[in-house]
């Protein structure tokens, strides 16, 4: 039978996240479903044979960041042995790196994500988003280096936790119909909040299937057209009247948008 869908597994020495990057970036580029299995601080033959012994199993692409050069070896000879092809992500970019500079490399798994104080930055920052998710917290939202706002299912948390992972201390307050915006996020240094836009026709139908993911009653205000354009448009002249600044997140992806709202802050 042909599987539902297709599998990539991720190997990796440090975090993973180098290799769900390049993987995220890939698969966009597909209509189609991909199940994505990470594997993260491998150190030993061990764990490998075992992923490899799954990773056939499964029909699956194996995508690998391992610096260390034994253990990307043992990569490539299992690979060739029971025929699971494997995409090395680092090796040949560190291989250039080396001889066009004629330097050596440390070889050394998870320096791009070591004790620093930009790490422990970055922790404080999520740990931070998670405390003000959703309008929560708003007495210490002033302390954000950023607040997005907008109306419900604008992307407000996924933009949170990625601008967060970048260190930056994120708030989000939603726009609720027919209830004024909360003091603290009103009383905000305008600089600091962003305000996400988007089209109509995109926001509803994001709403009608989170509806029928939930297998709720539909809600005529939340999933009925007219009303969506109307609390766009109140949306709007809010964001005028309060001289935030805007970014439309319609048909974009999470980078993008992040990219753009860290465009707009510097």
């Amino acid at each position: 039978m042909r599987q539902e869908r297709p599998e990539l597994y991720l190997i990796s020495d440090g975090t993973g996240e180098t290799a769900s990057a390049a993987v995220r970036a890939a698969t966009s580029q597909f209509t189609d479903s991909f199940r994505v299995r990470t594997f993260g601080e491998i150190r030993h033959e061990s764990q490998v044979r075992r992923i490899f012994e799954r990773a056939r199993e499964a029909k699956a692409l194996v995508v690998f960041t391992l610096v260390n050069e034994p253990l990307a070896d043992v990569v490539r000879d299992l690979s060739l042995e029971q025929g699971v092809p494997a995409i090395d992500l680092l090796g040949p970019l560190i291989s250039a790196m080396a001889n066009h500079y004629e330097v050596k490399p440390q070889f050394r798994p998870g320096l791009l994500h070591s004790f620093s104080d930009e790490y422990f930055k970055r922790v404080e920052a999520v740990e931070f988003a998670v405390r003000h998710d959703d309008g929560a917290n708003l007495h210490k939202l002033f302390q954000a280096d950023l607040v997005l706002t907008g109306v419900s299912r604008t992307s407000k948390t996924p933009l949170s936790m990625y601008l967060a992972q970048r260190g930056y201390r994120t708030g989000n307050v939603p726009i609720v119909p027919g209830i004024d915006p909360p003091r603290g996020l009103l009383e905000m240094n305008p600089r600091k909040v962003i305000a996400l836009v988007v089209d109509p026709s995109t926001l509803l139908g994001i709403r009608r299937a989170r509806i029928r993911q939930l297998r709720a009653p539909p809600y005529l205000s939340y999933a009925d057209a007219d009303a969506v354009s109307q609390e766009l448009r109140r949306a709007r002249r809010l964001y005028r009247a309060q001289s935030w600044r805007t970014v439309d997140i319609t048909g974009k992806a999470v980078e993008e948008n992040a990219a753009r709202i860290l465009e707009l802050m510097d």
